[in-house]
């Protein structure tokens, strides 16, 4: 079974390489889940060990193509330069987005120090 909605003769290279990388961005997710749930769950603190280490490492590989896609797509960029490294509350992020305003506290580049740039 395929995972294209549309048909794939009507897809472009890149269509379906960024087809192919939101799959595996779904895939290293769900398995986030499973081993996040099997620590929880495990008595064993040896085996909570392992699927604790197994669970950062699919946190890895996430980051690792959500990048991918955020050098691929504008509006993942967009986004995640709008929603990563806040303190705020998200919807009021989401609130001053929209507004045009930014974040106190953030600055455009994200890295969250607030003092302005120091370029002359």
């Amino acid at each position: 079974m395929s995972n294209y909605h549309e048909p794939v003769e009507e897809l472009g290279a890149e269509d379906r390489d960024i087809s192919r990388a939101l799959n595996s961005l779904k895939e290293e997710i769900e398995a986030v889940d499973w081993y996040h749930q099997r620590a929880a769950a495990t008595k064993d603190s040896s085996i909570r060990d392992i699927v604790i280490h197994n669970r950062d490492e699919e946190i890895e590989h996430a980051a690792m193509m959500l990048e991918w896609l955020r050098r691929k797509m504008p509006a993942f960029d967009d986004a995640l330069r709008t929603f990563l490294f806040t303190e705020a509350p998200i919807t009021e992020v989401e609130e001053a987005a929209v507004a045009g305003e930014q974040v106190a506290g953030k600055t455009s580049s994200g890295s969250g120090l607030g003092i302005g740039s120091l370029k002359g």
